[in-house]
């Protein structure tokens, strides 16, 4: 059975295949209800009159959950947000498969420098707590970036970013246990 975008990222907070039903009782929560009107959006950005409907909820939720990610964005399936509070994600950054993504996060752009531009964050990645990754760079895959780290340079896969001005730790198990039903 295919399983929608929507339903694997409600699979990474339970573990478990929700019925269309089942995704609407989560909705309680704000983390999954604010996904949910993201992927709504994202679904129906070249349907006019529908896209205009999803990107007003949308607004309304950003206001009042603190999310400023907007439907251009591209978020691969299985995305997680661990806590409810204010997050900033640039509509041209690009985040891969099953991202978590704490409070306070903030991933943008850079506008002057050899680094300009927007980050492209690999599959697996982990961000904690008020973490900024800024400018044209790359996260690669299974990367986890420690709350309060401030990332302003590629980062290789297999690995853990600490501190501000980052310093990168490499390792193979560097978000097990932290990314859980992964899809």
């Amino acid at each position: 059975m295919g399983y929608t975008v929507i339903q694997k990222d409600f699979y990474r907070e339970s573990g478990k295949w929700l019925s269309t039903f089942g995704i609407w009782k989560k909705c309680i929560n704000p983390n999954l209800h604010f996904i949910y009107v993201f992927r709504k959006a994202q679904q129906h950005l070249k349907t006019p009159l529908v896209s205009i409907f999803w990107r007003i909820v949308l607004r309304h939720y950003q206001i009042k959950y603190g999310y400023q990610i907007y439907p251009e964005t591209e978020i691969g399936e299985g995305f997680y947000l661990g806590h409810w509070g204010s997050l900033v994600i640039n509509p041209k950054a690009k985040i891969g498969k099953n991202c978590n993504m704490a409070q306070g996060v903030t991933i943008g752009q850079q506008n002057r420098g050899k680094l300009q531009g927007f980050p492209i964050i690999g599959d697996e990645v982990w961000i904690g707590a008020n973490a900024v990754i800024v400018g044209g760079i790359t996260v690669g895959n299974n990367v986890l970036i420690a709350p309060n780290s401030y990332v302003n340079f590629d980062v290789p896969s297999n690995s853990v970013v600490v501190g501000n001005p980052g310093t990168i730790y490499s390792t193979e198990s560097a978000t097990e246990a932290y990314i859980n039903n992964k899809v």
